[in-house]
């Protein structure tokens, strides 16, 4: 999983980086997809989380026809469910557009760049249901290598879209359409090659089932729409600062995407570990399988954020594409990555604690990570001091919030002990 997401994490920055040599405006015109695609993201890892735990819980209660029944049940909620809020958000993306603080001179580029965006989003998350059921059955070596072979995919058709079709902004989006549709066909071909994948609803009492996904579907996909509901605030705030802000913010956003691509890992692999201990009443592992965790997150982003001050003088140069968006990622290079430590510490406990069998936990987590700390933060840090403000903003909040996110998780399983 760790090679998958460093795959898929690395593809997004080279996107970036393809789409600054178009200009600031392309740059910031994809800065403005973000937070939707968030959102997207959101969903599909809510509805993931469910698959993953009712095929599992399947599989252990010996019932392995009931698992692949749920496994096509999951795949055709998922992508309708996926499909209904793609076409929301194109039949909304001017008021959507204009809402996140949009400048007339970006909507051209916006406006030939949603459509395929959207389309890729909705392929993502047709292969994602697939990796999915793939975890749940056990196999992670094949998910990780399909997020590697179709991020490299994505990388090598980048260039070739954008510049030697000459489609611009467009196509990397095209190029991510390509890659998504060669992995999907290569993973549901195994998965129903094994036979964990079954669309027949006359075998499985479809209302129960839907049930079963939407409770526990629910507060995970909650948790996972919370930073997506808040960068869209944080992008509007960004937004009052101009296009340089956006693209920098835009630049750094991938650059944390990257950064915490091991504790994305981490919250992929540490739940079936703590549920089975957690099965096994073994609550005393449970916390010490937390705890080393948490010390290796702590540790490895503090080097990481270390390497990124010191290296931004050569690293702002080489992605901005113009003067003012350099000083504004120098900036964010400063500040903010010493917070990813806390940031890491947030999303592992949100993971553990959805694990655990405490999902509303898991969702209060978020919401004051968000609406608590983190949102506050940056808009106190933007009205005293600009962008940079806005940056401390951020390491103060992420800080607060992994505090936070500790101090509950505890609480949580001193509770779970107690009954």
């Amino acid at each position: 999983m760790l090679f998958g997401t460093v795959a898929l994490m690395s593809f997004q920055l080279v996107d970036s980086v393809f789409i600054s040599m178009l200009g600031t405006q392309p740059l910031a015109a994809l800065g403005f997809t973000l937070p939707l695609h968030q959102l997207l993201i959101g969903v599909q890892i809510g509805i993931g989380i469910a698959s993953t735990a009712l095929i599992s819980r399947a599989l252990g209660a010996g019932n392995p026809e009931r698992a692949k029944y749920l496994g096509g049940i999951v795949v055709l909620t998922g992508c309708c469910v996926s499909f209904i809020l793609c076409t929301l958000i194109w039949l909304l993306r001017l008021p959507l557009l204009s809402a996140l603080g949009a400048s007339a001179e970006l909507l051209p580029y916006a406006e030939s760049y949603w459509l395929p965006w959207l389309t890729s989003a909705w392929l993502g998350a047709f292969l994602y249901f697939a990796n999915s059921i793939s975890r749940a059955n056990g196999d992670t070596k094949l998910p990780g290598l399909m997020m590697v072979v179709t991020s490299v995919l994505n990388m090598l058709l980048d260039p070739l879209f954008i510049f030697t079709f000459d489609l611009g902004l467009p196509g990397a989006a095209y190029a991510t359409i390509v890659a998504c549709l060669i992995g999907a066909t290569i993973m549901y071909s195994r998965i129903l090659k094994r036979h964990w994948l079954v669309f027949d609803p006359s075998k499985l009492a479809i209302g129960p089932a839907l049930r079963d996904i939407f409770q526990t579907s629910a507060p995970a996909m909650l948790s996972q729409l919370m930073p997506g509901t808040a960068a869209l605030m944080a992008t509007r705030l960004v937004a009052g600062f101009g296009g340089s802000a956006i693209a920098a913010w835009t630049l750094g956003s991938r650059l944390e995407l990257f950064s915490i691509v091991i504790v994305l890992a981490l919250t992929m692999a540490l739940p079936p570990m703590v549920g089975r201990l957690f099965g096994s009443k073994q609550l005393a592992r449970v916390h010490s399988l937390v705890l080393i965790a948490v010390r290796f997150v702590i540790g490895l982003q503090i080097i990481i954020a270390l390497f990124w001050m010191a290296s931004r003088w050569w690293v702002a140069p080489a992605l901005a594409p113009d003067q003012a968006t350099e000083v504004y990622l120098m900036s964010y290079m400063l500040w903010v990555p010493i917070s990813y430590a806390a940031l890491g510490v947030c999303m592992l406990m949100v993971s553990v604690c959805n694990a655990l069998g405490m999902p509303m936990r898991a969702v209060c987590i978020s919401t004051l990570r968000l609406f608590v700390c983190y949102l506050p933060a940056l808009w106190i840090g933007a009205s005293l001091a600009d962008m940079s403000g806005l940056y401390i903003g951020v390491l103060l909040g992420n800080l607060a919030a992994g505090l936070l996110a500790w101090q509950l998780y505890k609480h949580g399983l001193q509770g779970l002990r107690q009954r």
